[in-house]
């Protein structure tokens, strides 16, 4: 099992001073020096919940600050943009990284990101369906037209590293879409504080995911958990709570929906409880991740910056968990 860092970039209005993109860009030279997999960063627009509209100017600036270790994003939100300018500016992004790209791939869940961009949600389906054909073909190299305007298919002028294509992930948040992401033999991304009650029920999902892949296919799990691994667990759990209070307020909707199910799930002690968030001392934290091994998973997408938790807290948390945990 992988363990790597996934970073919503949140940020507060009582902490305006913060550099939220300095602190990720030295949480990932510290994930590189500790051995985890990969940097992870959302895509999220128009709320302080994620301050990370331009998911392939960061990875850039993550590339050049590192060497070794993968880069990804999770998720392009592709309705929301033109699928030839996403094969574009994520090809140049491999070629800077010299072939370290994770591609992540998503529909959308959030009301206020689809106002904003006049995307009607009922269409966010075949928007997602539609690009992906595209966004794919480009990076390997065919002709490609746009989806209006003048007629003709070209070529992308700057092709990945990676061939056919860098590895591709899509983000799923209802049981229901695991089948159809597992035809399509891709990976899997999966955030279950917000939409499952155990872990139970999670290897439930990574065993359903796992029957509809195809003879052959060696697509992989990545699960996001919040981790903290150091002296002050009660600073990591406020922090949580804080972090919850904001995926409320941005109206995220599977969450939204779960916790309407269950308010409890509102609640941080709750998260930590059913095992979605790890703090403690390093060695019981890594002994915990075990069970997430156990249930399936291939790469936890460690939530380590989050609800405005200290910068050193989250880089401390790197380099203690990345010795301890590895690849099992």
């Amino acid at each position: 099992m992988r363990l790597s860092v996934f970073s919503v970039v949140d940020s507060y209005d009582d902490a305006p001073e913060r550099d939220r993109y300095g602190e990720l860009l030295d949480l990932a030279v510290a994930a590189e020096a500790a051995g985890l997999s990969t940097v992870w960063v959302a895509e999220h627009h128009f709320h302080s919940g994620g301050i990370s509209p331009a998911p392939a100017v960061l990875l850039g600036a993550i590339a050049a600050r590192t060497s070794r270790i993968r880069i990804g994003v999770l998720v392009s939100v592709l309705p929301f943009h033109n699928p030839i300018e996403v094969a574009e500016q994520f090809a140049m992004v491999d070629q800077l990284s010299h072939g370290r790209l994770n591609l992540g791939v998503g529909s959308g869940y959030i009301p206020m990101e689809f106002e904003g961009f006049g995307v009607d949600p009922a269409t966010k389906r075949e928007r997602f369906d539609a690009a992906l054909l595209t966004v794919l073909a480009a990076l390997q190299g065919e002709a490609v037209a746009p989806s209006s305007g003048p007629d003709g298919k070209r070529p992308l002028n700057v092709r990945p590293v990676q061939r056919p294509h860098p590895p591709v992930w899509i983000a799923a948040q209802r049981r229901e879409a695991l089948p159809f992401v597992a035809r399509r033999g891709v990976n899997v991304a999966l955030v279950p504080y917000a939409t499952v009650a155990s872990v139970d029920e999670l290897a439930s999902e990574i065993a359903e995911f796992r029957s509809h892949l195809p003879s052959g296919s060696r697509a992989t799990v990545s699960v996001a958990l919040h981790l903290y691994a150091g002296p002050h667990p009660q600073r990591a759990r406020s922090a949580l709570q804080r972090y919850l209070d904001s995926r409320l307020a941005t109206q995220s909707a599977f969450y939204q929906d779960k916790v309407r199910r269950d308010p409890s799930h509102a609640s941080a002690e709750t998260i930590e409880r059913t095992g979605f968030a790890l703090f403690g001392a390093p060695p019981d934290v890594a002994q915990r991740l075990q069970a997430f091994r156990a249930a399936g998973v291939d790469e936890v997408l460690g939530i380590f910056d989050f609800g405005g938790l200290p910068a050193s807290d989250a880089q401390r948390s790197v380099a203690a968990l990345g010795p301890l945990v590895g690849p099992w």
